[in-house]
């Protein structure tokens, strides 16, 4: 027996499952969770640079392997996802959110082995973005180079 429903009842459905978000909440969590990664990238950035002496390229550089290697711990340790949940694209967009996206399937998926577990699944995420970084970079650099070729700049 089939059962028919009118639009209505239909519409009045879909707005009861359907989640509500608070816009203005979520863009405030991203700026004070993006902003708090970024001071946290600066202090140690400016702890290498002044208090190890290193040069401002060699101490960007272990600013970013310090902030990924924290990321992978936090997410080992199931913190990121919840940090990720608050603050939104604050979390995700920096270089902890893409080691944040590498992690988390490589742990999930270990107990299926090293190649058909971890090897299949740890860019599952992270993929597309590497794949069409690249592709993007190629093509902009092929306009760069035929642009220069024809005198465009």
């Amino acid at each position: 027996m089939e059962q028919k429903i009118s639009n209505e009842e239909y519409n009045e459905y879909v707005e009861q499952v359907t989640p509500t978000y608070n816009t203005w909440k979520n863009c405030f969590h991203a700026f004070w969770i993006g902003g708090l990664l970024c001071v946290i990238g600066e202090i140690i950035f400016y702890f290498f640079k002044n208090y190890m002496g290193m040069p401002e390229d060699d101490a960007a550089s272990y600013e970013s392997i310090l902030l990924i290697l924290l990321s992978v711990l936090l997410t080992g340790f199931n913190a990121y996802g919840h940090i990720a949940r608050l603050g939104g694209a604050g979390a995700l967009v920096p270089i902890t959110g893409f080691a944040n996206s590498v992690a988390a399937p490589a742990i999930e998926y270990q107990k299926e082995g090293q190649v058909f577990g971890i090897g299949v699944k740890i860019f599952t995420i992270a993929g597309p973005v590497i794949l069409y970084g690249i592709f993007t970079s190629w093509v902009l650099g092929l306009i760069y180079y035929f642009g220069g070729q024809f005198g465009w700049w």
